[in-house]
């Protein structure tokens, strides 16, 4: 079978100030491009073609680090040669789109939608269409009516890129091959908010689902958590049940399901903190060493990364043996590589995006560190970590404090930034992340703290400044909301 694998994937804080380009996105043509940029899933796909004796046609992917609206030129340029190279490899028997799914652009408020569309129009019934999509996406009724499969990662911090891709290809050529016939069913959860499957009672909750998966007829179950600071109106978590040729399963499943999680909404709740307790704590407490994540400022959200709020109360209060990673700022990383390292100059540091990044910081610094081109790894459970490029590196030291920065916005996944730096004996740890750094930092922390500091993407859905979708009805608005599948 000739199978073709492609994809345009962000994910868009319709609140941020930062437009996300065409410059923006790490593109991949190539499987050693894809290596490069770490396009998710496409080389476990490539290795299973190759296996089973399939063509693998590599289309393009392109992958951007979360930012604000896409620019209309932007997406359709890229939509535009997706479909050319689609159109110009003949009949194919699979199309395997991996995407993000809470993509947004200028005029298109579910790219993933419009792009499985046009996919739809280019390759007819015929050919079957997989989407594998994070599970911070947007989903409603439009992107199941273009697609025969859609799965969703699992895991949130998601260590099961590779896993979800894998299921897609064998469910998409059992498809194909007519073994399967799958029917879909969504149901809206009518929540809205961030749960973290390293912990009770979403770890149990994942195994339910993956034990439901060996049940006769169902072919796959996705808890979509939805994408908080993404203003669509189809915001929100959903359940989605694939089976195989039973749709009245789909949906009875999909809605039992939906009201098992809603039961779950509070236990199921990422816990945070204020910026004040949340840091007092790291620097009072016993454990070390202490991990302090700054969901408020996490670049994999859309945030600029750049705030100061943390570092400067790390200065207020005299805190030495800390650590914060990564924080944005190109102009200072310049500066670094031009002074040198063990240099002393000093910079106006960050507050220069947004507002919500509070003001700059003007220190005097020590150039501790350079890295050019650094990979930052993001850690899987199965294979090995995904490779996030970051641009150029700068460690500042000021009184006992070290800042990593980076050239390109990026969450900060792993400990193993701070160990090549030489840095792995800080008492406090500030990740600019909201929950992926639990891959990488939960088996080294005495303690984790997640704290909601001031910042663009505030991790207390009740602060985010809906104008199109509507959270009346929904958790944690309204705590008594009706349960998923009765009347509102």
């Amino acid at each position: 079978m000739k199978i073709f694998v492609a994809g345009i994937a962000t994910e868009t804080n319709t609140f941020s100030p930062i437009p996300t380009g065409l410059a923006d996105f790490h593109l991949a043509r190539t499987l050693d491009e894809s290596a490069i940029v770490s396009c998710g899933g496409v080389a476990a796909i490539a290795a299973a073609c190759a296996a089973d004796g399939h063509v693998f046609i590599h289309g393009l992917l392109g992958f951007a680090e979360p930012a604000g609206l896409t620019t209309r030129p932007a997406y359709e340029s890229l939509r535009e040669e997706l479909l050319q190279q689609l159109v110009a490899t003949g009949p194919v028997d699979v199309v395997l789109l991996l995407l993000h799914g809470a993509m947004v652009a200028d005029g298109y408020e579910d790219c993933e939608a419009d792009l499985g569309a046009c996919v739809r129009t280019a390759v007819g019934d015929g050919c079957v269409i997989g989407m594998e999509l994070d599970l911070h996406a947007h989903m409603d009724q439009r992107l199941l009516d273009v697609a025969d499969l859609i799965i969703t990662y699992k895991e949130y911090p998601h260590v099961d890129i590779n896993e979800r891709a894998l299921e897609l290809y064998a469910l998409a050529l059992k498809t194909a091959q007519g073994l399967v016939k799958p029917t879909m069913a969504l149901e809206d959860c009518r929540m809205v908010g961030l749960y973290s499957t390293f912990r009770e009672p979403m770890r149990g909750f994942v195994q339910r689902m993956t034990a439901l998966e060996q049940s006769p007829g169902v072919l796959s179950v996705s808890f979509c958590h939805g994408f908080p600071w993404g203003d669509v109106p189809h915001c929100g978590s959903k359940m989605l049940v694939v089976t195989d040729d039973a749709p009245g399963q789909a949906a009875r499943l999909a809605r039992q399901l939906a009201q098992e999680i809603f039961a779950l909404r509070e236990a199921a709740r990422l816990p945070s903190i204020g910026l004040e307790a949340a840091m007092t704590r790291a620097q009072t407490g016993a454990a070390r060493p202490t991990v302090v994540a700054d969901q408020s400022d996490n670049a994999g959200g859309g945030a600029p990364s750049d705030a100061t709020f943390a570092l400067r109360w790390l200065f207020e209060h005299g805190v030495r043996q800390a650590g914060t990673a990564f924080m944005y700022d190109p102009e200072v990383v310049k500066l670094a590589f031009v002074a040198g390292e063990g240099a002393k100059l000093k910079v106006r540091l960050g507050g220069k995006t947004d507002a919500l990044s509070g003001a700059p910081l003007d220190l005097q610094v020590r150039v501790h560190g350079l890295a050019r081109s650094y990979l930052h790894e993001f850690p899987q459970q199965d294979g090995p970590p995904i490779d996030v490029p970051v641009g150029d590196v700068a460690v500042l030291e000021c009184a006992g404090v070290y800042i990593i920065l980076s050239s390109r916005r990026s969450q900060c996944f792993s400990f193993r930034v701070f160990q090549d730096f030489g840095l792995d004996g800080l008492d406090i740890y500030i990740p600019k992340s909201t929950n992926h750094f639990m891959s990488g930092f939960a088996a080294m922390a005495g303690e984790v703290i997640h704290m909601a500091a001031p910042g663009a993407i505030p991790p207390v859905m009740q602060q985010i400044p809906y104008q199109r979708f509507d959270p009346s009805g929904h958790w944690p608005w309204v705590d008594g909301a009706a349960m998923p599948g009765t009347a509102a």
